[in-house]
C-alpha cells in the first residue's frame, strides 16, 4: 500500500473514511480482497508471495493498513512487512502492548508506516522515526514518508478529500474512486529526493501510478457510517491501468471495538 487518505469525524454520516491505493509490481501475485478462512472475520487482500496483506478490517472493527517508507538501502533479509497488518488485525492483547512490540521489533523490518486500531481509535506507527501518532479529527494523508508529509501528491489528495467531505452530504463511491485515479505528476522542483533517481521519483509522484512494470494495482474505499455499518469497495487494475475487477462487502460491526 502506497498512499492513504483518511477522514476522521469530518462527515456527519461517515465518521471514518479511508481512500487508499496499493502500488506494487504487476508480477507480484495477489489475491483480491475477501474474508479469509483463517481468521474468518478478517476482510483483506492477500500477497501470495509473502503471505501478508496491505490493508484490512475485521467484523469487530479493527483496521490496519501499511505503507512502505521510501528511503533506499532496504535489507533483503528483513521480515515481510505485510505480516504487520495481519498481526494488527488479529492480536488479542491491549493496543498498548502491541505498540510496545512494534517498537521492540522495529529493526527487523524495512521502513514502514502502520495505521492500526479500532474504528474510532486509530494511530500510525513509523518504525524509521520510532513514533506513534494518534489520529485526531481531521483529514490525513499517509504515503512513503511520515504522516501528513507535505509531498505534492499527499497534499493534493488531502485537499481533494477535504473539499469533497465539506461539500457533499451523501458520499459517492465513484467520486472517491475518481480522487484515487488522479494521475497528475508533481513538477520537477517539488519532487521529493528519496534516493531512487529522477525517473522513479517522477513516476511515483502521482496518486495513481502507471508504468510498464509497476503501478497502482488496487484502489480501496473503507467507509464506516454512524450506525456502525462498514462498506468496503475495491477496484483492481491491469498493467495498463484499466479496471479489471471490483469487490464490495457490507457488514455491521459485531462490537464497537476495543
Amino acid at each position: 500500500m502506497c498512499i492513504l487518505f483518511i477522514a476522521v469525524k469530518q462527515h456527519a454520516d461517515y465518521p471514518l473514511i479511508i481512500a487508499a491505493n496499493r502500488d506494487e509490481f504487476y508480477a507480484r501475485p495477489t489475491r483480491i480482497s475477501q474474508f479469509w478462512d483463517k481468521p474468518p472475520d478478517m476482510l483483506a487482500g492477500k500477497d501470495l508471495q509473502a503471505g501478508g496483506t496491505w490493508m484490512g478490517v475485521t467484523r469487530s472493527g479493527r483496521i490496519a493498513a501499511l505503507t512502505n517508507i521510501r528511503a533506499g538501502g532496504e535489507v533483503s533479509q528483513a521480515r515481510t512487512r505485510g505480516e504487520l497488518v495481519v498481526n494488527a488485525l488479529t492480536h488479542t492483547q491491549p493496543d498498548a502492548v502491541f505498540s510496545e512490540q512494534l517498537q521492540r521489533h522495529r529493526h527487523q523490518y524495512n521502513g514502514y508506516n502502520l495505521l492500526y486500531g479500532d474504528v474510532m481509535n486509530l494511530q500510525v506507527y513509523n518504525n524509521a522515526k520510532n513514533t506513534l501518532v494518534p489520529l485526531q479529527p481531521g483529514i490525513h494523508g499517509l504515503s512513503n514518508a511520515h504522516l501528513n508529509a507535505p509531498w505534492p501528491k499527499v497534499t493534493r489528495g488531502m485537499q481533494a478529500l477535504t473539499r469533497y467531505t465539506c461539500q457533499h452530504e451523501s458520499l459517492s463511491v465513484e467520486s472517491l474512486f475518481t480522487l484515487l485515479r488522479d494521475d497528475h505528476q508533481a513538477a520537477d522542483h517539488a519532487l521529493p529526493d528519496t534516493g531512487i533517481g529522477y525517473e522513479w521519483e517522477k513516476m511515483l509522484s502521482s496518486i495513481f501510478i502507471t508504468s510498464p512494470n509497476y503501478g497502482t494495482r488496487a484502489s480501496t474505499l473503507l467507509m464506516v457510517d454512524s450506525t456502525g455499518t462498514v462498506q468496503w469497495h475495491e477496484r483492481t487494475f491491469s498493467d495498463t491501468g484499466m479496471p479489471d475487477a471490483e469487490q464490495h462487502h457490507t457488514f455491521t460491526l459485531a462490537t464497537s471495538g476495543r
